[in-house]
């Protein structure tokens, strides 16, 4: 080879680096709903922890940038439908938005990446198997609720259905993502480390294997009722077609027709914003709803759009109907850019004059009490609030079911809906309950205490999905530590790692 042919593999070389991280992260996607691939989780990672060897602070944080670019374009490539398809924003509008949350997300990765080439170990266990995993970890924790957050695509979730979910009521979904980094570590040592190195990754690789099918057998919560019916409400009314002035008459009997069909089940649910209308203006329809609904035996709950008496703040809630009277709960954790613009007020008035959506939300209590119907006491959220796990653990000693209500139909039929279902799938593991699920055009099901599918309604068309829970009572050790021992310990291996890797310098 010649001098020429070396020096061109050598600037090939980090573009190729690169290329690889990016596609690695890309890859990384398909370990989510729908395709499920959970191995790619671990073995990316991996990856990308075998690139960053001996790479120099900014060439690791770039690897990290590229890498979790190429996870969020292919993960969330989805919001380019909400935004122009259906938001109905210009096209360049729609991309930039995109590409800023992907560049934002991947900051978050290529910081991660910088400090592991700065401050850890350049090599050993203390790198792979604690101080990567431990930093790696903390970061996701942290975009997940920094500045709203963005917990969407959190490696936990890749594992809703092995065996490693039987964690998920013991350490919550961070726990599950430190467990797939600690995989992926022991992957690089397996092929890195001494003989010591390598028997230690392998019982890190594969010991919480059967611990987690130990402990998906144990009943966190029991029953504490019969088993009682519930009815999910789909009205599958196209997102291009819900608010138009012509439709609203048909839309309003379309959800009364479906609920017809459920009258005297105990538990009926509508989806988010279900009727097309402020239930300001909707008064005397409630009203007609809850008459028939309540003369059956039946309670409703069901999401709406409401606005204050004076009319000054509008608010994202759900209204449980039922004998007890009439309770509210209003979304707490509101969707930047969809709910609330965190714009100055000429950006508002562009807003205005480009005919996009720009009227802020009112954010409701952080804690709200569990919403009362049919002898039930329900913990209630909206939308993609089941994406932080931890806020639903103050009223959960207080509930004995889970009910999501959403509104899909904004992604088409992109895999968004799907990546939700299995965020909401892994809320019902961490509770230990029933989850009734309502989507306004799917994935409407109903979850089981375990995170298995009790029934679903076939998308894109309109249903009633019946089906039975029970009320649990108790808690599973994740609903009284929440992240914290997780988190602390993520916090003590880094401090180790950071503190060995200094130590080693200055000798």
């Amino acid at each position: 080879m010649t001098d020429a042919m070396r020096a061109g593999a050598r600037a090939r070389a980090p573009r190729l680096r690169i290329l690889g991280a990016f596609a690695c992260g890309a890859l990384l996607a398909c370990a989510f709903a729908p395709l499920g691939c959970w191995p790619l989780a671990f073995a990316c990672p991996a990856a990308l922890m075998a690139l960053w060897r001996g790479a120099t602070p900014r060439a690791a944080a770039q690897l990290g940038f590229c890498f979790s670019a190429g996870t969020f374009a292919a993960g969330t490539y989805w919001l380019y439908t909400s935004i122009h398809i259906f938001g109905e924003a210009p096209i360049w509008v729609a991309v930039g938005l995109m590409l800023a949350l992907v560049a934002i997300m991947a900051l978050y990765q290529g910081f991660v990446g910088w400090c592991v080439a700065r401050f850890l170990p350049r090599a050993g266990v203390l790198r792979t198997l604690i101080g990567v995993p431990a930093l790696w970890l903390l970061i996701e924790w942290w975009r997940g609720w920094f500045l709203s957050g963005f917990a969407w695509l959190s490696l936990g979730y890749c594992l809703t259905d092995t065996w490693l979910a039987g964690f998920a009521p013991v350490l919550g979904v961070y726990g599950l993502s430190a467990l797939v980094l600690l995989g992926a570590g022991a992957i690089v040592t397996l092929f890195e480390g001494g003989r010591r190195a390598r028997l230690a990754a392998a019982l890190v690789l594969l010991l919480p294997w059967p611990l987690g099918l130990a402990l998906e057998r144990v009943e966190w919560t029991h029953a504490t009722g019969q088993p009682l019916g519930v009815a999910v409400i789909q009205g599958a009314v196209p997102q291009d077609q819900k608010w138009q002035d012509a439709n609203h008459d048909a839309t309003l009997r379309l959800y009364r027709d479906l609920t017809v069909q459920a009258l005297g089940t105990p538990l009926i649910v509508w989806p988010e914003a279900a009727p097309p209308d402020l239930a300001n203006n909707l008064v005397d329809y409630l009203g007609t709803i809850y008459r028939m609904t309540s003369g059956h035996g039946s309670a409703l709950v069901l999401g709406v759009v409401r606005a204050s008496d004076d009319g000054e703040q509008y608010f994202n809630s759900v209204l449980a109907l039922d004998a007890q009277g009439t309770h509210w709960y209003d979304k707490s954790h509101l969707v930047p850019f969809a709910e609330f613009f965190p714009v100055p007020g000429f950006v508002r008035s562009w807003l205005r004059l480009r005919n996009l959506p720009y009227e802020d939300f009112t954010r409701g209590a952080p804690v709200q009490p569990p919403l009362p119907a049919a002898g039930l006491h329900l913990a209630t959220n909206i939308c993609y609030e089941d994406a932080y796990g931890s806020t639903q653990l103050p009223v959960l000693g207080e509930s004995d079911a889970l009910v999501n209500v959403t509104n899909d139909a904004w992604f088409g039929h992109s895999s968004a809906r799907h990546q939700h279902f299995q965020i909401a799938r892994m809320r019902a593991i961490e509770a230990g309950r029933y989850l009734v699920r309502a989507a306004n055009d799917g994935i409407s099901a109903v979850i089981g205490p375990h995170g298995e599918v009790i029934a679903r309604a076939p998308e894109f068309k309109p249903y009633v999905l019946r089906a039975a829970i029970v009320a649990r009572r108790g808690l599973p050790p994740y609903a009284y530590v929440g992240n914290y021992p997780v988190l602390l310990l993520a916090l003590a291996g880094l401090a180790a790692a950071i503190y060995a890797a200094m130590r080693h310098r200055r000798g």
